[in-house]
Formats: C-alpha cells, structure tokens, sequence
C-alpha cells in the first residue's frame, strides 16, 4: 500500500457527449479536515469566480455540482443553500429516505408527524411510481434511465456532520422539489 494524499477537486464538464473536463480547483485535505466543508467553500470560491467572469448571471439556470456517493450530498445542500446550485449526487444503495409528513386531518389534535413514510432503496414494496422517469439512448451502454421522487429526505442524527449542530431539531432538507404548482 502507497499512502497518498486526499484531494478535492472540480472539474467542468463539457456539454454534450464527451469525456473532456477542465480542472477549475484543487484543494489539498489534511486529515484533520471536515471534507464536507471544505467542498461547500470550495464550491463557494469558484462559483463566485464563474460569477465576476461573468459566466453565470443573475436569471441563469442554477449551476449543476454533481457529487459522488463519498459526499454528504444533503449536508453539502444545506450548506450551500443560499447558492443558486442543483447538486444531484449518488447515493448508498443500503440508504433509507422519508417522504414529507401527510397533511394533518382537519380536526386532529396533538403533534403533527414530522416525516412520512420510508423509502428504501433496497425495498422495492416502499417505492411508489416515481415523480420523473427519463430515459436516454447510450451509444455503448443502450438505455439508461433515471427515476426521482420528490421531496424525500433523509433523517440526519445528531453525530458526524450534524455532532455540532445547534441544539433542537436538525433540520429536514428535501431533496428534488418539483417546482411545477399542485
């Protein structure tokens, strides 16, 4: 075994089907780095500099970040949440979701839920017909097909990423909201 160093790094990619990308970052991490972190500021740095270059304006469609399944995708949302930034991002197979809370019956008292039913990757049965399917051609690999849902979430736990969180409730960040009304 070789040790090596951890880096982060972004990369533009080219629109289109190409394997050409342009390096715009590299940052170092030490061990005792929070990667999640430095990845949000890194983030932070080169769309600020996309923006003084004038290659995003406001009215823009927001910037695509896509992540690999070794990034926190939800914590790296919530820090970036005041970016016009999408972050698609891969995630566990084993992972469990939840949808929002159904809404509370007219008349019932008490807490209302504070999430909906699980979504399990690995649980066929706890998938509904999705929100969004695409399907796109591949001239290697035939169809590849993407299906989302909207607004689940995970369940953070107050460790890791969340252990510093400000006491009280850790924060529910949805995923994949359909901007179309209803």
């Amino acid at each position: 075994m070789i040790p090596g160093w951890p880096y982060s790094f972004i990369a533009a990619l080219e629109p289109g089907r190409t394997s050409w990308t342009a390096v715009l970052d590299v940052v170092r991490l030490v061990p005792w780095d929070d990667a999640i972190a430095v990845t949000a500021a890194q983030i932070r740095e080169v769309f600020q500099r996309l923006y003084v270059a004038g290659q995003w304006q406001i009215g823009d469609p927001p910037v695509l970040v896509v992540v690999d399944a070794g990034y926190d995708v939800t914590r790296l949302a919530f820090l970036l949440a005041d970016l016009p930034v999408e972050l698609p991002g891969r995630m566990r197979s084993d992972r469990v979701l939840h949808f929002p809370p159904p809404p509370q019956p007219a008349g019932k008292r008490g807490r209302k839920p504070k999430r909906g039913a699980e979504f399990a990757f690995e649980v066929a049965a706890t998938q509904p017909v999705p929100s969004v399917v695409t399907v796109t051609g591949t001239t290697h690999y035939g169809k590849a097909v993407a299906t989302a849902w909207d607004r689940l979430h995970p369940l953070p736990v107050r460790r890791s990423a969340w252990a510093d969180y400000p006491e009280g409730e850790l924060p529910v960040i949805e995923g994949n909201r359909d901007p179309s009304p209803g």
